[in-house]
């Protein structure tokens, strides 16, 4: 991981510029003034969504001419955010692969080809996996093992065993990878906030299930802060401390319904050969065996404290969702 500083972006292309976190970057490199920014999504940018000042680009990531999009616009720094996070109905495994990684692959072959100098790549914390042998907190350096069963996690590892290959035969080619927590905010809506939405909540007797959270908006200020000039390297990206199943609800007002592991395990297995649900027996090791993410580099080397704990986050989301009308936690009679 370097030490030494980065060099100020001027001409920044961001993948997935249309998405949740794209809109976002997009939107705070937009704001700084003075550098020329390329949203490039897959499909065309509605005009209302549309920013002054911005190039919008259509153009799927894993398109060979993606090349020609970064000569033609002289793109020095990639922000690199496409990604399959929550897959559509019908979606396969091969195409959130090729998507995932082979998007990836395409995309750093064309940024050493055409000279770009920094990639920032949004990673996730569960690249480590999920797995009973996990640290109580996770730092940098531990082993990326991912885990097969889950897509997600799996293709997140493969992508950062590509860019350590690339950090070894390309070195030109700066590179901030950003492995995120649990991200919160006022418009997220996924499965891990379909979580807290339950009247009880799922608990794993003998396992705390610790969640680490950021805020988006935390989120989108370590990426500013990366291309701004801060050290390229590796960094955990997540609020201080975590919060527990039992203490995220009793912070709800909930109660949690705790499970042996056998018995979910069964019952998972039972609901997902019966498609009652499309969770299968491998998500109770996505439940107690969550990687609990030490941010000290992300603060000390790379310069960048987030504004929001996790526990504060946590209260954020919460207190938004009571403003939308969409209340996840219990009124106190």
């Amino acid at each position: 991981m370097s030490e030494a500083g980065g060099v100020p972006a001027q001409r920044v292309l961001v993948t997935g510029g249309d998405g949740f976190l794209g809109r976002s970057v997009v939107a705070g490199l937009a704001a700084q003034g003075g550098l020329h920014v390329v949203a490039l999504d897959v499909r065309e940018v509605p005009p209302e969504r549309r920013l002054p000042g911005v190039v919008y680009a259509a153009q799927d990531v894993r398109d060979p001419r993606i090349a020609d999009t970064l000569s033609l616009h002289g793109i020095d720094t990639v922000v690199h955010l496409a990604s399959i996070v929550t897959p559509g109905r019908g979606s396969t495994r091969a195409f959130e692969h090729s998507v995932d990684v082979g998007g990836t692959a395409n995309l750093l072959a064309a940024c050493t080809a055409q000279g770009v100098r920094h990639v920032v790549v949004s990673s996730s914390g569960a690249a480590y996996g999920y797995h009973a042998d996990n640290p109580p907190w996770i730092t940098e350096d531990q082993p990326l093992r991912g885990n097969p069963v889950f897509a997600y996690a799996d293709h997140k590892r493969q992508v950062e065993e590509m860019l350590a290959a690339y950090r070894a035969s390309h070195p030109a080619l700066a590179q901030t990878v950003l492995r995120i927590g649990t991200i919160l905010g006022e418009g997220v809506d996924n499965q891990i906030t379909a979580l807290f939405e339950k009247p009880r909540l799922i608990a794993i007797r003998g396992s705390d299930s610790p969640f680490v959270f950021i805020w988006d908006e935390d989120v989108t200020g370590a990426v500013l802060h990366a291309v701004s000039g801060a050290p390229p390297g590796c960094y955990n990206l997540a609020g201080d401390g975590a919060l527990t199943i039992h203490e995220i609800a009793r912070r709800l007002g909930k109660r949690t319904l705790d499970w042996p592991a056998g018995v979910l395990r069964a019952a998972l297995a039972v609901g997902s050969a019966l498609r009652l649900s499309r969770y299968g027996p491998e998500q109770l090791d996505f439940l107690r065996y969550r990687p609990v993410l030490l941010n000290s580099a992300l603060k000390e080397r790379f310069g960048y404290v987030p504004r929001r704990t996790s526990a504060e986050a946590f209260d954020a989301f919460v207190e938004a969702r009571a403003r939308q009308g969409r209340p996840v936690s219990v009124a106190v009679p």
